[in-house]
């Protein structure tokens, strides 16, 4: 090989030692994820590269991060293993280069269907570590000429690091939130303890012994919610809860959502308004978990508004997102727990006198929102009420 040949080639390596020391300065999943596809475009000199991760408990691969990742219908969608180019990797354990996919038998063509971006060549490489495949690394299009073996031994590299990299993002995630779950789990643990040795006592009388049951099947009650809400969350962290979008009618959505939180609202003679624009199109989105998010801010703003108050689910658009808001006129969010709302396990001071809960559902419903590329903000003023807004990017095919 020539100088001049050598000299790109020596560059490439620098820059893959480069990345490679940039993916141990995170451990932060979705930001690990980013910077992982994003070198494997810039070291393949490729169009586009995504992440694929393998599900275990539903034996599929679906994508999780791309560096065209602009639309969101892309991200969950899932790609069988025994019929696709990134199922043959995945299983084989071996990479591959396809300089014309359409002349692969196992070429995969419905994600260019549902995403309008279109794979004319690849270059895939398993991500291994310790033995076991966690998913597949893609880089597609070469920008200029075909992709060769140096492209693939770069990305092989890469791959080598990036899996490592994401098993630790994962067991760092699942490590701190253990934690918090144990932390957590203390409180109706010690309720639970006490009561049962309360009921040892043999002078207790009949109510005083109901009252004590009624106190153990309370904390047990929260021990069950707290337990599925944890889950829910630590899918969400590691990347197992993928999103699986869709084209989805809000308007329908958010009155299925008012159907299901009527009975609490009529119990407590509140006012729900809705105030929907009818007029905006369907937007993309895993219907289930953005109906979860509803009916969490729904479910929030009756518990933390007195009989009586009044409830606003409103639907509007920017001109690049859809707004969805929750407005309530209930008992307001001090200035100091604003910033610590979105928190695990947070609970405002004072509100287990109104109702009790996990502190989860609101970090559940912004990683929900976050996984869409939106985002959600609250405004709130003590003895005045609530304001919940979740932003969503307002695409569908037509903008594409």
């Amino acid at each position: 090989m020539n100088e001049g040949n050598q000299t790109p080639l020596l560059a490439r390596y620098q820059r893959l030692l480069e990345l490679s020391r940039d993916l141990t300065s995170t451990l932060d999943l979705p930001t690990l994820l980013n910077h992982i596809v994003h070198a494997a475009s810039d070291l393949c000199q490729a169009e586009a590269s995504s992440i694929l991760l393998f599900d275990e408990g539903n034996q599929e691969l679906y994508f999780e991060a791309a560096s065209n990742l602009e639309s969101p219908e892309m991200k969950g969608l899932i790609v069988p293993v025994d019929s696709s180019i990134a199922g043959w990797i995945f299983t084989e354990q071996k990479s591959a280069i396809i300089n014309d996919v359409s002349e692969d038998p196992r070429h995969f063509n419905q994600i260019g269907t549902a995403t309008d971006i279109q794979t004319l060549s690849l270059l895939g490489v398993p991500l291994i570590t310790k033995d076991k495949v966690v998913g597949v690394l893609e880089a597609i299009n070469k920008l200029t000429g075909q992709f060769t073996e140096e492209d693939q031994e770069l990305l092989m590299a890469l791959g080598a690091h990036a899996a490592i990299a994401i098993e630790n993002g994962r067991l760092f995630q699942q490590s701190d939130l253990i934690s918090d779950f144990v932390h957590e789990l203390r409180t109706p643990l010690t309720s639970i303890n006490a009561a049962a040795h309360l009921l040892a006592r043999p002078e207790l009388s009949t109510e005083q012994t109901h009252t004590i049951l009624q106190t153990m099947q309370r904390e047990i009650n929260r021990l069950s919610d707290m337990t599925s809400t944890f889950l829910d969350l630590a899918r969400l962290e590691s990347g197992r809860a993928h999103i699986v979008v869709k084209p989805i009618n809000m308007i329908q959505l958010l009155e299925e959502c008012t159907e299901v939180i009527q009975g609490e609202i009529s119990e407590k003679q509140q006012i729900l308004k809705l105030d929907l624009n009818k007029e905006i199109p369907h937007i993309y989105a895993d219907q289930d978990k953005l109906k979860q998010v509803i009916l969490n801010l729904l479910t929030n703003a009756v518990k933390y508004t007195p009989s009586g108050g009044k409830i606003t689910l409103s639907l509007s658009t920017t001109p690049s997102e859809v707004l969805i808001m929750v407005r309530d006129s209930g008992i307001g969010i001090p200035p100091d727990s604003l910033t610590h709302i979105f928190d695990k396990f947070y609970r405002v001071p004072g509100s287990d006198l109104v109702s009790k809960g996990t502190g989860l559902g609101l970090s559940i419903s912004q990683r929900i929102v976050e996984a869409h590329q939106g985002r959600i903000e609250v405004e709130s003023q003590v003895g005045v009420g609530s304001s919940f807004s979740v932003y969503l990017p307002l695409m569908n095919k037509s903008t594409q």
